[in-house]
């Protein structure tokens, strides 16, 4: 049994992972997170009090905290979720992007280096590979080449991560997953943003022409890819994961309204972003052969078990939507004080 520090698992796909790891393995789990806007321990509460689930709040950029963390706690291996990750908030204002997914990851690399974990998984993206044209796909050997604030921040990870095995000879692998969907996504993402409004009766914005190109995953496919990496990946490898699931945008926004009964005409047009682009496809094949992983889920299997999910959970998403999730963690102190 191994104890996992597990950075962001509060959010989206780090709270998923955590409830993988915790239904059917033996390890411990430290959830470390700042709780940041997209930091919401809710997503959470079924397994708050499982004997092997602790939370701790800190800011892997803080290094001071940081060591205080690792000298208590003692973990074997690190999973790096831990960023900040909306593209439209990284045009607005990239110098949070580099304290937290620059800066964090250095000192995560740090401090692990300094006590001895044995493995380190950096969870990175596509974005870092850049943009595509109508044809071919992003492989491991496909040169960064980030377009965003964001995807820039994360290549500069992905390469302090490459440094630490290359310099430091540390136990690291980086994996890049394609687009993610599925339940407690924070709705300022497509797919749950677009659900939240169409129930509400608000206008479901579209960039450009909606038809850029993503290629889209089930979040519990892409935890069971880290999860692979982290027991059978090979330290200083790098590994892809998609769900073989390319759509536009403007196809995945009719989808949902589809599935709810709604109609189209409330989807709205709006400016393009700056540096949007255009199309990702991932080659997950390195994946498939040796990790002896595969995504389980349609893209069609998967939209459904998320608008479902989110019809269900309406309380959840409405109160990150008013901001009412953040007294959470507040209570949940003040009851243990």
């Amino acid at each position: 049994m191994s104890k996992l520090l597990v950075t962001g698992g509060a959010g989206f796909i780090g709270s998923n992972f955590i409830r993988m790891m915790l239904s059917d393995s033996g390890h411990e789990v430290v959830n470390l997170d700042t709780l940041t806007y997209a930091g919401n321990l809710e997503n959470l509460t079924d397994i708050e009090r499982h004997p092997r689930y602790q939370f701790v709040r800190g800011d892997i950029a803080d290094p001071v905290a940081m060591e205080e963390v690792f000298a208590t706690h003692k973990p074997d291996v690190v999973v790096h979720f831990a960023a900040e990750s909306h593209v439209d908030r990284s045009v607005l204002d990239a110098s949070l992007f580099v304290r937290t997914n620059v800066t964090g990851t250095q000192v995560l690399l740090d401090k692990s280096r300094a006590h001895k974990v044995v493995r380190f998984v950096h969870v990175s993206t596509d974005e870092v590979y850049g943009s595509l044209g109508a044809w071919g796909y992003f492989t491991e050997d496909t040169p960064m080449q980030a377009n965003s604030p964001y995807s820039a921040s994360k290549a500069g990870s992905d390469l302090l991560v490459r440094a630490a095995v290359h310099t430091h000879h540390m136990d690291c692998v980086i994996t890049r997953c394609s687009n993610n969907y599925g339940p407690y996504q924070f709705p300022e993402k497509l797919i749950p943003l677009m659900i939240a409004n169409a129930l509400e009766g608000k206008q479901l914005p579209v960039y450009g022409d909606g038809k850029n190109v993503r290629d889209w995953i089930y979040v519990t496919d892409h935890c069971a890819g880290i999860r692979a990496a982290m027991e059978r990946g090979k330290a200083g490898e790098v590994y892809n994961f998609g769900g073989n699931a390319e759509r536009e945008n403007l196809f995945v926004v009719k989808e949902i309204l589809r599935l709810l009964g709604k109609g189209e005409e409330q989807i709205h047009y709006v400016k393009d972003r700056p540096g949007h682009d255009r199309r990702y496809a991932m080659d997950s094949s390195k994946a498939r052969a040796l990790l002896l992983w595969e995504p389980k889920h349609t893209f069609e299997q998967g939209l459904r078990a998320t608008v479902d999910w989110y019809l269900l959970q309406r309380p959840w998403w409405e109160r990150v939507r008013t901001g009412a999730y953040q007294d959470y963690y507040k209570q949940q102190y003040a009851n243990r004080c």
